[in-house]
């Protein structure tokens, strides 16, 4: 006899990027959002943004049975546009802006900056703690520092939007500055629009 699955009507299901545990956690547990349930895709999906909606597909397919209510917790995150397409085909939100870049500098802000900061390299707490991993190893900047041109030449400063006050963060940061030769400024935005967004996910009446 297959086993009867009730599906909880009581609950949200995040489906997030892995880079963005950590905050959402933290927001869940400040906001008291007891609602929201997490479970996160690899963070390493980054490197290829191609596979994400595919992904995403799958996730909510296997949460479906269990989950009334889902919501993705990326930003288009390189897609062109897909991983709107799919979570409209899916028939669940998603997070609005094009990387969670925008969505923690706020999305009206970094519109209002796009031009002026156009040359600009960003780094998250999460970048700053996986500079290694995501981008210094992947780009062969490891093997072949000659590199550093061809990828960021056209760079001019390394912008750090912290979600945190943490000053080995901070140091580190400086750091990645230096090692791509690029100037720093440090930005501090908490969480952004994340906590709006995870906030005003609203439970169906019929729950």
């Amino acid at each position: 006899m297959a086993e009867y699955k009730k599906i909880s009507r009581n609950k949200v299901l995040l489906i997030a990027c892995g880079a963005l545990a950590q905050e959402i956690l933290a927001i869940k547990r400040i906001g008291g959002l007891n609602h929201l349930e997490l479970t996160c895709l690899p963070a390493q999906l980054h490197l290829r943004p191609d596979k994400i909606p595919a992904e995403i597909e799958k996730a909510v397919k296997i949460h479906r049975n269990s989950f009334e209510n889902i919501f993705v917790v990326y930003a288009d995150c390189g897609t062109g546009g897909k991983l709107q397409e799919k979570c409209d085909e899916l028939g669940v939100g998603m997070v609005k802006g094009a990387h969670c870049y925008a969505f923690f500098d706020g999305l009206e802000n970094f519109e209002k900056n796009s031009v002026a900061e156009l040359r600009a390299f960003y780094l998250t707490d999460f970048l700053v703690r996986q500079f290694e991993s995501f981008v210094w190893k992947p780009l062969g900047l490891d093997r072949h520092p000659e590199l550093r041109d061809a990828y960021f030449g056209n760079y001019e400063k390394l912008i750090y939007l912290a979600q945190t006050d943490d000053e080995l963060l901070d140091r580190e940061a400086r750091r990645c500055a230096r090692r791509l030769c690029l100037e720093f400024e440090r930005r501090f935005t908490g969480y952004g629009d994340l906590p709006d967004y995870l906030g005003d996910l609203n439970l169906k009446s019929n729950a």
